[in-house]
């Protein structure tokens, strides 16, 4: 055995030990811990926001944390909120969202993460999909009316914040964060209960009251409910509990080096579980100072990096190039830096030698998924860049991983694909009133299938291949979308390139290359083919190709492949394929 290999030349990882044990303790308790042990080590920072004055100048010691926390747990207990009840907070990366997560977790309520970018029906169906009973929310998000949006799904009651909604049967109060609007156009007939207030009518609650309320809770009670980016189709809501998500954060947190003495900026939206876990109770498990923002600036980003001189960063691949490539990156000094950790799309080996070279901090990939309660596998800090720009790293410890053949269950020979399981701890707990979904996902013996097509090998270095429902089968021949998408991306004109299989009569599916060039109507498909030889073996070279101006997204920025499958087999007439494949 190697490390965690079994050495028998297949694919499977056998759970490693820590210094760090699992712990047995929740949210809430893990942050009353740390109150007492460094009350005036600084906990959350917002800095660098003149425009919103001091609402936004915030440097909260652990001892303020907890504090602000109690209240505001004070005040979701003042609601009639009972334990096991779901909450759902829509916002950026404000202050208040921390303080709900905490809050929530003390008064044992699951917290409904919401993307900030979701419109009307979005929203609504996140809402009662969820069974979400109290709605934290933004007037305004970037250009969005929030207020708006919620107004015209809900009928207001007496009091501020109390509602009812024939569409939304269990909502019974929203609550807006931040300041007031200074408008109200349409909207005077209401408004909803200020966070504020929230706060103010927690004070007829007893500090021994919110104590009694957080003994109830135990670490396997649901903390999160997360919904998946719906990239194939519905979002689901993933369940998951103060010991899974905690457990992942001190494992993530303990491999990337954290320690109490560090500074960490963070760039990841909080209801990414990226944001919410790995970042926020990462840095609280390790006493560390967290710098949000309360959304990606590269500017902001980098002067926050620069004037509060932190020495980690959390941030995707994109937010990367943009800091390194913002016209006034020279005029920040980001020496303090030592570690930045990226993820949630391929890390290419330039741009971590460009992270090294122009801040001198080193990067870690970490590999995400929502079900696994954040991190299954992390990279090693003295790993080097072209392992780093291979792979994903090796799996957390405490965890088991594997790496099967889809169709047999078999696991597969040490660098073969196959699609990735994981087991322990960091499962979720399930898909939220999804009970088929769920048992598709996890089978009998407690393995999460993730749906990624992976290769392990014999150091347990997981590769990303790319997802088993895009994977291709062409006349009985496997085919990998990544690897032809990597061959066309690197043609100069090309901007963006997807490629996914269509049906077809003879060989059972074929290949579709859909491109967005840099210069619309600058490629042809004779130009792309033409590229393709030489390159790609005549199999993997498309038979279809398509050329758009955008793509199809999800509101948080992924592709959506299945819709672009459905407007190419409308485009292309081969619904009687489809037909013909079912009867």
């Amino acid at each position: 055995m190697y490390m965690g290999m079994t050495g028998n030349g297949l694919s499977y990882w056998r759970a490693e030990t820590s210094k760090e044990p699992l712990q047995e303790i929740t949210v809430g308790d893990l942050l009353d811990q740390r109150a007492n042990e460094i009350p005036e080590r600084e906990a959350i920072v917002y800095s660098c926001y003149p425009e919103y004055s001091e609402a936004l100048d915030i440097r909260w010691t652990y001892q303020d944390y907890r504090s602000n926390v109690d209240e505001v747990a004070r005040g979701l207990l003042a609601l009639g909120l009972q334990k096991g009840e779901h909450i759902a907070v829509w916002s950026l990366n404000m202050p208040e969202w921390l303080l709900l997560q905490m809050a929530a977790a003390k008064a044992g309520l699951v917290l409904v993460t919401i993307d900030p970018a979701y419109q009307g029906e979005e929203l609504t169906y996140a809402l009662k999909q969820a069974d979400v009973v109290a709605l934290f929310f933004m007037a305004r998000m970037h250009e969005h009316d929030c207020r708006k949006v919620v107004r015209s799904l809900l009928t207001p009651g007496l009091k501020y914040g109390e509602v009812s909604s024939t569409e939304l049967p269990q909502l019974r109060y929203v609550c807006l964060l931040g300041a007031s609007p200074s408008h109200t156009s349409e909207l005077e007939d209401w408004r909803p209960a200020l966070f504020r207030e929230i706060v103010a009518h927690g004070a007829q609650i007893s500090s021994e009251a919110l104590q009694q309320r957080q003994a109830t809770i135990r670490p396997g009670d649901p903390a999160i409910i997360q919904f998946t980016a719906g990239t194939t189709g519905t979002p689901r809501g993933v369940v998951l509990t103060h010991y899974s998500i905690l457990n992942n954060a001190i494992d993530f947190a303990t491999r990337w080096g954290v320690s109490s003495a560090d500074s960490c900026c963070t760039a990841i939206p909080f209801f990414y579980v990226s944001g919410c876990i790995l970042a926020a109770l990462g840095s609280l498990y390790k006493g560390t100072t967290l710098h949000p923002l309360i959304a990606f600036d590269p500017a902001r980003a980098l002067q926050i990096c620069s004037v509060e001189r932190c020495t980690l960063l959390g941030a995707t691949p994109d937010m990367l190039s943009a800091m390194l490539h913002h016209p006034e990156f020279s005029n920040y000094d980001l020496s303090s830096l030592r570690a930045v950790v990226s993820g949630g799309a391929p890390v290419a080996a330039q741009l971590m030698e460009e992270v090294k070279e122009r801040t001198g901090a080193d990067v870690a990939i970490v590999f995400v998924q929502t079900e696994a309660s954040a991190a299954i596998t992390l990279t090693r800090p003295d790993d080097p860049f072209e392992l780093k720009a291979a792979t994903v790293g090796v799996p957390l410890p405490h965890i088991e991983v594997k790496v099967i053949n889809p169709a047999t269950g078999k696991l597969v020979a040490c660098g073969e694909p196959g699609e990735l399981c994981c087991r322990g701890y960091l499962v979720m707990q399930g898909y939220y009133n999804m009970p088929d979904r769920t048992a598709e996902s996890i089978d009998g013996d407690g393995w999460l299938h993730t749906g990624d097509l992976v290769s392990i090998d014999t150091h347990g270095y997981v590769s990303i291949i790319g997802l088993l429902k895009e994977m291709i089968v062409r006349g009985g021949e496997t085919i990998f979308p990544r690897e032809i998408e990597a061959v066309l991306s690197s043609h100069s004109a090309i901007a963006d390139v997807y490629v996914l299989g269509i049906p077809d009569r003879f060989f059972g599916e074929e290949l579709l290359a859909v491109i967005r060039a840099h210069q619309p109507g600058t490629l042809s498909e004779e130009d792309v083919r033409s590229y393709c030889q030489g390159r790609l073996s005549r199999q993997k070279i498309p038979r279809y190709f398509q050329f758009v101006e955008s793509f199809p997204m999800t509101t948080s920025g992924k592709i959506q492949k299945f819709v672009l499958r459905e407007q190419a087999i409308k485009a292309l007439g081969l619904e009687s394929t489809i037909a013909a494949q079912t009867v």
